[in-house]
């Protein structure tokens, strides 16, 4: 008997081990679940680890923060607000070719031998709110690269195309000594306009079949760029799309500072020295805009207290105390949020 159990519990040990330390598994925890994960070693030896690069202590810790685990604020506390890493958002609508352009700018940055980490945020699963892990798929070739670190996470229903804790998971991988951190939205339109919340360099990414979509993407995704990309350029439509651009960046030029407008075609790496020369610039200049960095700091502080404040409200409890409100007479939408708000 003892020797037929062994093998057992080593496989045991050896899933919970994947789980708790790699970067390929998302656990996908219910938000009304009080899970005690465990959580091995001492958090100030973490934060150490995730300091010199440890990738593995890495993903630990994106997984303690994410599920609010034991430890996490005590991680948190211990960051640092003078980090080298900056962040760049890659949003877009969905089929613009976001995840390619990202391997693209990969392959460019690591012959500069540069360390990225990519935060790739997918559409959650319905059935446990973790990734469906597509990026995960599409950035298979770099999954052993020493100098990049890709996490997939779920959006779990957020509405902006990020992670829940997307602030403090990249707030966590900033600590790591990376050059580059790539954030990847999920694709759902004009609501990804929270990436310029978190991001130091904002590219908004279209294709031709958005020419038509461009005046009503103006008021929306449109005003958060700090470049825009045409992505399969070389499809039919693509000069068409950069010439609109190109109008409306310079409509909106700042200061007489017109948004880049670049054309690649980042399956073939074309165009993709542009993009990164533009986004080396955009960052190298970011320090002389004191205003750009106090805004990026408010937007963060203010979803850091938005989301503390509704941690207690609960979609799935608020819908059955809603449901149960609408049998009643009289019923008052306000009346019954006002509850809420004692």
């Amino acid at each position: 008997m003892h020797t037929t159990a062994i093998p057992d519990l080593s496989r045991i040990i050896l899933f919970r081990e994947l789980l708790l330390l790699t970067a390929c598994v998302d656990i996908g925890l219910q938000e009304t679940q009080k899970i005690q994960f465990l959580v091995q070693g001492d958090i100030k030896t973490l934060y150490q680890q995730i300091r010199e690069g440890n990738f593995r202590a890495i993903a630990r810790a994106i997984t303690i923060v994410e599920n609010g685990l034991q430890g996490h604020e005590e991680l948190l506390l211990m960051l640092s607000e003078n980090r080298r890493a900056r962040v760049v958002g890659i949003t877009g609508p969905p089929g613009a070719g976001k995840s390619t352009l990202v391997n693209a700018l990969l392959s460019h940055w690591l012959k500069e031998n540069k360390k990225i980490a990519v935060i790739a945020v997918d559409p959650s699963s319905p059935f446990n709110y973790g990734a469906l892990l597509g990026d995960r798929i599409r950035m298979s070739e770099y999954y052993t690269n020493p100098n990049i670190f890709i996490r997939s996470l779920a959006s779990r229903g957020a509405l902006g195309g990020l992670s829940s804790r997307i602030i403090e998971i990249t707030d966590v991988i900033r600590e790591a000594p990376f050059d580059i951190i790539l954030v990847e939205t999920v694709g759902v339109g004009q609501s990804e306009v929270e990436i310029a919340g978190l991001a130091d360099c904002t590219v908004v990414t279209l294709v031709p079949e958005a020419g038509d979509e461009v005046q009503t993407l103006k008021a929306g995704i449109m005003e958060i760029a700090n470049i825009f990309v045409v992505n399969k350029a070389d499809r039919d439509g693509a000069e068409g799309l950069y010439r609109n651009l190109r109008i409306m960046a310079h409509e909106r030029a700042n200061g007489g500072v017109e948004t880049p407008v670049l054309s690649t075609v980042a399956t073939a790496g074309t165009g993709i020295p542009d993009v990164a020369a533009e986004i080396t610039a955009w960052l190298s200049g970011l320090d002389a805009l004191p205003a750009k960095r106090l805004h990026l700091l408010s937007e963060k502080c203010w979803q850091l207290i938005q989301a503390s404040r509704m941690r207690d409200v609960s979609m799935s409890e608020l819908s059955s105390k809603l449901s149960q409100a609408l049998a009643q007479p009289g019923f008052n939408l306000y009346a019954f949020v006002r509850q809420y708000l004692k």
